[in-house]
């Protein structure tokens, strides 16, 4: 006698949340370019159709940006890009990232032996696309293509990410996420045509030597050096034409 095969439950489920995914990558690529104004009206239908997917997994999609602050959604009018972060915003942003991250790197010293082998590793990919970028800048006149941004952001935030991995704290690591969204919005807002990756990976490396060596206080005042750093540069871009 044959043996009565039940479909899963949730496997409708989880392939929608495959595509969602998928559709949020795609929609994000397009908010990480410069073609889409800040205030500009984002249609369901329109974007269902130019991906040639269903309305669903868009709307859900836009759903999850807008917890980023990428997207902000009005009543009766759909969703819209979010306005630039305002001052204050950005500032709050990263006071945020200073307390949160200079903690994490506190104790992540901790597990220093464990952790300071993947950070090695991530400060190499980090270092050798920054090297990319700047030679993708010299060759398109200080621009670059959205696939290379995505992908340095990534491999910078991947530094971060191992940081807060590193605590052992799931609770962090949640707060972590939130942050990491927040950040994708900066970098939206935040645009220069100027890449700080050179200055980011000897950031990067400054605490990476202090979890090696010096221990957890050294290792929160070298990230506290680093956000205080991309702060500054960040004013900088907000301030220039």
């Amino acid at each position: 006698m044959s043996e009565t095969v039940y479909p899963l439950a949730g496997a409708a489920a989880l392939e929608r949340k495959g595509l969602r995914d998928r559709v949020y990558d795609l929609i994000l690529d397009m908010l990480m370019t410069a073609d889409i104004a800040p205030g500009a009206r984002l249609s369901i239908d329109a974007l269902a159709r130019d991906l040639r997917v269903s309305p669903t997994p868009v709307r859900e999609a836009l759903v999850q940006l807008e917890r980023t602050g990428l997207v902000v959604r009005e009543a009766l009018k759909g969703y819209r890009v979010a306005p630039p972060l305002a001052d204050e915003q950005l500032e709050a942003l990263f006071d945020a990232r200073l307390v949160l991250e200079c903690g994490a790197a506190e104790l992540a010293a901790r597990n220093a032996a464990t952790l300071v082998p993947l950070l090695e590793h991530a400060v190499d990919e980090h270092r050798a696309i920054g090297e990319r970028v700047r030679a993708t800048a010299h060759e398109h006149g200080g621009t670059w293509p959205v696939e290379l941004l995505r992908e340095y952001f990534l491999i910078d935030w991947n530094f971060h990410h191992l940081i807060f991995e590193g605590t052992g704290n799931p609770f962090l690591l949640d707060m972590s996420e939130a942050i990491s969204t927040r950040v994708h919005r900066m970098r939206q807002t935040v645009r220069s045509g100027l890449s700080d990756a050179d200055e980011a990976v000897a950031e990067h490396a400054a605490i990476l030597d202090a979890l090696r060596s010096e221990g957890p206080e050294a290792a929160a005042a070298a990230m506290r050096d680093h956000i205080e750093k991309v702060r500054i540069r960040s004013r900088a871009d907000v301030a220039s034409p």
